[in-house]
């Protein structure tokens, strides 16, 4: 018995049914395709935002919606769910990079750039991290100097998610280089600006569907007004949207480990071995037990702190403990449900190897589960 979820309404269910026969429609007949290319093609973008799964939760003035948040939850659930998170480029593009827009720029700019966000003609990212900066904000070595009416912007980012489609950029940059661990500020740069390149559309071991890629910025000016925030305050602007990002990780993690258990549950009871299905064997019901007793602790600490974030009282901390653990436990399952899969698990036919490949980078971004520890560490009595 597990406990039931009272979170969503009939019309978050309407609107996850609707995603999953997208996916069925649109997604899954060209989803090899998108792997074996690097990113899923422009023209998804477009169906996506005209079928509402692109902003959902932006303002009505600004092209969105104007759903609450619980329909992003929805949205990153059921991709985990298809084993098709590589579409997680959608979430960052509406739940992470047009919030930076939406909180921190100004109203000039949320009118000029959020509506084509929101219809899927622009495409967002957000460049953090660089070749020798990861999880340490503190080494970014890309700087952004005061030249007239501009800043000078110049550094390479890279591991960016929509790396090679996208339109325009908030990047991290040092715009004063002088202040150890401060002076760090955000930038909207539209990537057809002068002195905006792309490098290599990155190969990975899993997310081979999600565009990620390299971005340089060679003394690139960009206009005063595309500061977004307050200048040199770009570090507490990061941690007050971390915390959402950091949730998103954990709620796709949590759903994903759901779904591992019933996609081997089913498998299980059909895959016979030794005369019998592998359900029969001690060693399966225990696996999945145990399996399924921890997702629904994890099940139970995330929609808790969904509730918090939809009431605005999610704190940094156990949007950490949240990241670092259900990542943790996602692996962990995800790597017990394709043992019971024996050699098929390792066949890309199903959905538990892509998931299994999909999901070890899920421990390292959004801030490494180590940084995560080390966060949570400096709130002990």
């Amino acid at each position: 018995m597990t406990i039931a979820r009272t979170l969503f309404d009939d019309g978050h269910r309407q609107y996850a049914a609707a995603l999953d026969r997208f996916i069925a429609v649109e997604v899954a007949p060209h989803y090899e395709r998108y792997e074996e290319q690097g990113c899923v093609d422009r023209e998804l973008w477009l169906r996506a935002a005209a079928a509402g799964f692109l902003c959902s939760s932006l303002p009505e003035e600004y092209g969105g919606a104007g759903a609450d948040k619980l329909y992003s939850v929805v949205l990153f659930e059921q991709l985990a769910r298809n084993a098709v998170q590589n579409l997680l480029g959608w979430g960052l593009h509406s739940e992470i990079v047009a919030p930076y827009l939406l909180h921190y720029g100004s109203e000039a700019i949320r009118q000029q750039y959020l509506p084509p966000m929101a219809s899927g003609e622009l495409v967002g990212a957000i460049a953090m991290t660089e070749p020798g900066a990861g999880s340490d904000l503190q080494g970014l070595r890309t700087t952004a100097l005061r030249d007239g009416a501009h800043y000078v912007l110049s550094g390479a980012k890279t591991f960016i998610t929509n790396g090679s489609l996208c339109d325009l950029v908030v990047v991290v940059a040092k715009t004063d280089p002088a202040a150890a661990g401060k002076g760090i500020s955000l930038l909207l740069v539209d990537m057809r600006w002068p002195g905006c390149s792309r490098g290599r559309r990155l190969k990975k071991i899993g997310m081979r569907a999600q565009d990620t890629g390299e971005l340089f910025f060679d003394d690139v000016r960009v206009p005063l007004d595309h500061l977004l925030g307050d200048e040199n305050g770009g570090f507490a602007h990061l941690m007050n949207e971390l915390p959402w990002e950091r949730l998103q990780i954990a709620i796709t993690a949590v759903a994903q480990a759901e779904a591992a258990i019933e996609w081997t549950s089913r498998y299980c009871r059909e895959r016979q071995a030794f005369g019998q299905p592998i359900m029969q064997f001690q060693n399966t019901r225990f696996t999945l037990a145990e399996a399924l007793t921890e997702v629904q602790v994890a099940r139970v600490f995330v929609d808790r702190c969904i509730e918090l974030f939809v009431r605005g009282e999610l704190d940094a901390t156990a949007a950490s403990m949240a990241k670092y653990w259900c990542t943790d436990l996602q692996c962990k399952v995800l790597d017990a449900c394709l043992q019971l899969h024996g050699g098929n698990g390792c066949m890309l036919d199903y959905p538990i190897a892509r998931a299994w490949t999909d999901a070890r980078a899920a421990r390292i971004y959004g801030g490494s589960n180590e940084i995560m520890k080390e966060l949570i560490a400096r709130q002990l009595p």
